[in-house]
């Protein structure tokens, strides 16, 4: 046990930041529930951007959810004061005595100091404002790359919170509309729970994205191999752009509910399916928090930091040495080769081996 560890028995209020993406968002997930199995009489709140709140509603151990809109900052200075304050005032009134910050946001530092809570975790990082905002601080790896998951629980295991294996699963709740009109789609389309492949090809970051002719090649190998396949895909007009172009070349036996669906009903429609397929995106972790096994492509990012978690899985990457080198496509070209250069037999036979296991 630490030294300094937190008297959870005196904690009535916890505060878990996490500002980052969807993904990221959810792989926080885990650190809810091992707090409220060690302070059960504890409300534990979470701070997220707004856009990223359906990624922890619906969280059986989440008392309150607060979020900042992050288009505030393209508002006037004088929205800006006003908004910034009534975030404030909002968290000041819960009082906490516990704030888990899960990143290095400037803004975990500054909530700290004003909220002024007994104990305060957070990455460590060079900077003497840093730490004299938090009492605790934990170290980052150096070296072997470490899943963002137990990132997120190291910040528990700073201030003396140990979680079990069982504890460390991704949590999502779609919720009871989302099940149910994921459930009248599928039926439309003569869909059954556990009957389908569902394939999300696109990303928000281009440079994570296979080709679309590749995807389409795909799609046409799955259907001979006589599975129904479901497409997803963002509202984003690039995304379906993209899901268009590869829907074009994919033959006949698609079911295509791109830009359809929210992110509650991406995670109904995972849920239902036999296996996901797709890229290092928040769908990949959505599907994973449903429980489904995944097959993943890998490139520019690290599966070791960033894989399918707790899941059959299965990572299809290529041999080049330079991966994953974090870049913005080879050259900030906007296109990894290392991607790119995946062969359709591989992840068609990836896919094919989780959906053969019993």
């Amino acid at each position: 046990m630490v030294p300094d560890a937190v008297n959870l028995a005196s904690v009535q209020r916890v505060l878990v930041v996490k500002l980052r993406h969807h993904g990221d968002v959810l792989l926080t997930s885990p650190v809810f529930q091992v707090l409220r199995n060690r302070a059960p009489t504890a409300e534990i709140d979470a701070l997220v951007y707004d856009d990223t709140r359906d990624m922890l509603t619906g969280h059986p151990a989440i008392a309150q959810l607060h979020s900042i809109d992050r288009a505030w900052k393209r508002r006037s200075l004088a929205e800006q004061v006003r908004r910034e304050g009534g975030l404030l005032r909002e968290l000041s009134a819960r009082k906490y005595q516990l704030i888990v910050h899960l990143t290095d946001h400037w803004r975990g530092a500054w909530l700290a100091q004003a909220l002024r809570p007994r104990w305060s975790v957070a990455p460590a990082r060079d900077s003497f404002f840093w730490n004299r905002a938090f009492s605790h601080r934990y170290p980052l790896p150096k070296g072997r790359p470490r899943h963002t998951v137990e990132l997120n629980l190291d910040a528990l295991r700073r201030v003396g919170i140990y979680p079990e294996e069982e504890e460390k699963r991704l949590v999502m709740v779609p919720g009871e509309a989302a099940e149910q009109r994921v459930d009248g789609l599928l039926a439309q389309h003569g869909l059954a729970a556990k009957g389908f492949v569902q394939v999300h090809p696109t990303s928000r970051w281009l440079f994570k994205a296979w080709t679309e002719a590749r995807n389409a090649e795909l799609l046409r190998a799955l259907v001979r191999d006589g599975h129904r396949v479901v497409l997803t895909g963002a509202p984003d007009a690039r995304e379906k752009a993209i899901i268009g172009r590869i829907l074009e070349h994919a033959g006949e036996g698609i079911t295509d509910l791109s830009g359809q669906l929210t992110l509650r009903e991406m995670g109904a429609v995972a849920g239902r399916a036999r296996v996901f397929f797709g890229v290092d995106s928040a769908p990949m972790h959505i599907a994973a928090a449903m429980g489904t096994p995944v097959v993943a492509l890998f490139g520019p990012s690290g599966e070791h930091e960033w894989g399918p978690w707790m899941v059959p899985h299965r990572v299809v990457t290529s041999a080049h040495p330079c991966r994953p080198c974090g870049n913005d496509g080879c050259g900030g070209g906007k296109v990894s080769e290392c991607l790119t250069s995946l062969p359709v037999d591989r992840v068609r036979a990836a896919i094919n081996e989780l959906l053969a296991r019993p």
